[in-house]
């Protein structure tokens, strides 16, 4: 059943307590594990999760966490990325 969360710090701190605990970054067109400098190409990881947010208050504030895994770099962890007309 996919799970619903209020806040992106929710969905951030329960992904993480679900042992996507790498921190993930774009970067150009692959994805850097910070944590280990890996880089993911789209062939490496599958998006295992995604949840959207938008800014009740300010509609500039979007985005969108992803669950992110690689099992053949050993990678799991959340990539957090802005959307909408200010990204």
């Amino acid at each position: 059943m996919p799970r619903s969360y209020d806040t992106l710090s929710e969905a951030v701190n329960d992904l993480q307590s679900r042992g996507y605990a790498d921190e993930l970054a774009l970067r150009g067109e692959c994805i850097v594990c910070n944590g280990t400098n890996t880089s993911l190409h789209p062939d490496d990881f599958t998006i295992d999760e995604f949840h959207r947010f938008e800014g009740e208050s300010n509609p500039s504030d979007e985005s969108i966490v992803y669950a992110i895994s690689s099992e053949k770099h050993g990678v799991k962890g959340v990539l957090v990325n802005a959307f909408g007309p200010g990204a």
